[in-house]
């Protein structure tokens, strides 16, 4: 299902109350916030669940904001769509706040693995070769993902050989810390390579 957008009309009226131009603009929809909690619940009745997870049962929606002003705690809607809606007795505050540091902490352990390009021409010399591959093996023991590029220009393309022959060159100078990630591969004027650390 795509994205729901909403439209709003804008219409120009004359002193006489006649429309003289009609404009439409058109926004996204915005993301209404799922969970609805205390009074904002609509039902009349609901599924309760306790603040220690016990089932209630079903009760009306004015005795369970009662129940749950009693313990202190919010009336919180977690699934809107059963019949009736399922609610549960919580602290709110609380339940955002373990929320978003399960977020964060789910954020921390994942790794952005980010792609390096190095670019070198059909004719590089030895030494800048090396130079080079000493900024790859740094990229790669940085966890990093390496596209190594050869770039050909005019006649150099009827002597693609040349560029296959530096990438060979690049990659076995790498085979201690680097695996082939992609066989390389001619993109236009481009031979390129993907390179990642060894496991």
């Amino acid at each position: 299902m795509g994205k729901r957008n909403f439209i709003i009309y804008i219409n120009v009226y004359n002193f006489e109350g006649d429309i003289i131009a009609r404009t439409m603009k058109q926004y996204p929809k915005q993301r209404e916030n799922t969970e609805r909690i205390n009074d904002a619940i609509r039902a009349e009745e609901v599924r309760l669940i306790g603040d220690e997870g016990n089932l209630i049962g079903i009760v009306g929606i004015r005795e369970a904001l009662d129940i749950a002003e009693k313990r202190d705690l919010d009336l919180v809607e977690i699934s809107p769509n059963a019949k009736p809606p399922v609610c549960k007795i919580i602290d709110y505050g609380k339940y955002k706040y373990e929320q978003q540091k399960r977020e964060k902490d789910n954020k921390k352990k994942q790794h952005i693995i980010t792609v390096k390009e190095v670019r070198f021409r059909p004719h590089t010399d030895t030494h800048d070769i090396e130079t080079k591959v000493r900024k790859i093996r740094e990229f790669i023991e940085d966890g990093d993902r390496v596209k190594i590029s050869v770039m050909f220009r005019g006649r150099e393309m009827a002597h693609k050989e040349m560029g296959r022959d530096t990438i060979d060159k690049v990659i076995a100078l790498l085979e201690d810390v680097a695996k082939i990630d992609r066989m390389p591969k001619q993109e236009g004027r481009f031979l390129t390579a993907y390179l990642a650390a060894k496991k």
